[in-house]
């Protein structure tokens, strides 16, 4: 941490006043991920003692800015410590994002808003220009652990998914049968086009949206804009493998019909690169969709039954989901038998689907508001009453200086100035220990709903600044869905 915190106060030349571990960014890599602040400079610090893999990170982010991607950018390193600091992205990774943007009255959660939609067809659009355009002069010898996704790579892959889930998720099979269809496959997969840059890990959880204020008609406006994390892992391979990561990532539990319209969108970017052939691209489509589940399905099996880690676990149904559609709607041209059984009997488990129940509790929706109290209380429109009301009009306010004036609560200048008030905290705290005490008792009693409500004079900048900590707070909760509105905010805006 001394490393980082030197790494900091020579690029800034301020001293840190605040070190805090990212919640959420952690998965299951081993790196330590802590957000380092002062004044009204950040920076997020990352300490990992794979020298290869860092390097690989940091000449990847340098080359992708030099092509104009929106990545971190990198302030300092010290790889003799395994440190290194990079640009602070904000806190909203896609997957919370779209969290946020289903429709809380559809229990399947099968409807997403055009707000996440939107922003799914903008981290679309960009891949094409990480895949052929940034992969035409990537210098591929900083590959960590291998060049390209080959037949080593796939072997490990699919190994990982034999050893840590179908063997410890107690599915019988053949193996020399199950091993022959590996062969197939791996032979199948190989036979595609692999002259593009694999970015290996491209979901939902490693893309940061961020508002970046564009030019519009009637002049300026803030708008979500991706940013892409964790390409390290990336090698040269096929386009096939990245889109389908994205649009069968687990959780993200995306719709048929909408996997489909970005499949078609990717497509029609992708055009504007290379001459695409979409029909020999979709002959190898799938293939990929099913080599990436299986890679997941390895890692939540290691992460999650081998390693007890049981959050990892809470993926399992949703990729089993994903395999039933592709059991049911898609034919590979590639003969495999034993694995297709194999995804048969996963589907039909009866421990896998009692996984299912305990990783998939009801679902409790918090609606977590921001609000003026000139204009009156948020309405609860789930009939459970309105919830919890706080009022933080006692609290310092940052609207009275000039600098913050045009700011709101989710601005990085705000936040830490809120962030360093010990009022403000202290009131966090109670009104976080009110709302989990209430969110275990609603999930025990089978509550569906819990409004919060958090108001201020303008419903600008400590209400949302609240709202949005809360949320922050309870977002990766077992069984808790949470959509958060700032009313006033989305009234300016509208």
């Amino acid at each position: 941490m001394e490393v980082l915190k030197k790494l900091f106060e020579r690029h800034f030349r301020a001293p840190v006043v605040r070190a805090e571990p990212v919640q959420g960014q952690l998965g299951g890599s081993g790196r330590k991920i802590v957000r380092l602040s002062g004044g009204e400079k950040s920076a997020i610090g990352i300490l990992y003692d794979v020298r290869e893999e860092n390097v690989a990170f940091l000449e990847f982010s340098r080359h992708f800015r030099q092509h104009g991607l929106p990545v971190p950018e990198i302030y300092a390193e010290d790889l003799s410590h395994g440190a290194y600091l990079e640009e602070d992205l904000g806190d909203t990774t896609l997957f919370e994002f779209l969290s946020g943007h289903r429709n809380v009255d559809d229990r399947s959660g099968a409807v997403i808003a055009s707000e996440a939609v939107a922003a799914y067809r903008k981290v679309v659009a960009v891949l094409p220009r990480f895949q052929v355009e940034a992969g035409q002069d990537l210098n591929y010898k900083v590959c960590y652990p291998r060049s390209s996704f080959d037949r080593q790579s796939i072997a490990w892959d699919l190994n990982y998914f034999k050893y840590y889930f179908l063997r410890l998720a107690g599915i019988a099979f053949n193996e020399q049968a199950l091993e022959d269809d590996f062969s197939r496959l791996t032979k199948f997969l190989l036979s595609a086009s692999r002259d593009y840059f694999l970015y290996r890990d491209f979901q939902s959880r490693n893309i940061m949206l961020r508002k970046v204020r564009n030019k519009v008609a009637n002049g300026l406006q803030d708008e979500d804009q991706p940013f892409f994390l964790d390409y390290q892992g990336g090698r040269k391979g096929a386009l096939q493998y990245d889109i389908a990561s994205l649009l069968y990532d687990a959780k993200a539990d995306l719709p048929p019909d909408l996997r489909r319209q970005l499949l078609d969108h990717y497509l029609d970017t992708l055009g504007g690169f290379l001459d695409l052939d979409r029909s020999e691209f979709m002959q190898f489509y799938y293939a990929y969709v099913y080599v990436r589940i299986m890679q997941a399905l390895g890692a939540y099996g290691f992460r999650g039954f081998y390693e007890r880690k049981e959050h990892f676990l809470q993926s399992v149904p949703y990729a089993l989901k994903n395999l039933r559609w592709l059991l049911h709607n898609v034919e590979l041209p590639v003969a495999l038998p034993t694995l297709m059984e194999a995804f048969k009997s996963m589907v039909a488990s009866n421990e896998l689907q009692g996984l299912t129940s305990t990783a998939q509790p009801e679902t409790l929706t918090v609606r977590i508001f921001s609000f003026s109290f000139h204009r009156g209380l948020p309405q609860d429109e789930t009939g459970n009453g309105g919830g919890f009301v706080f009022d933080g009009r006692s609290l310092p306010n940052p609207g009275r200086e000039e600098r913050f004036k045009t700011l709101t609560g989710k601005d990085a200048a705000v936040i830490d100035y809120l962030s360093q008030q010990e009022s403000v905290q202290q009131f966090l705290a109670n009104a976080i220990s009110l709302v989990d005490a209430s969110v275990a008792t609603y999930q025990r009693r089978g509550f569906k709903h819990l409004m919060v409500s958090f108001g201020c004079t303008g419903g600008q900048h400590r209400s949302v600044y609240l709202a949005e900590q809360l949320a922050k707070h309870l977002r990766g909760q077992d069984g808790v869905e949470v959509v958060v509105r700032h009313r006033e905010q989305e009234q300016l805006n509208s």
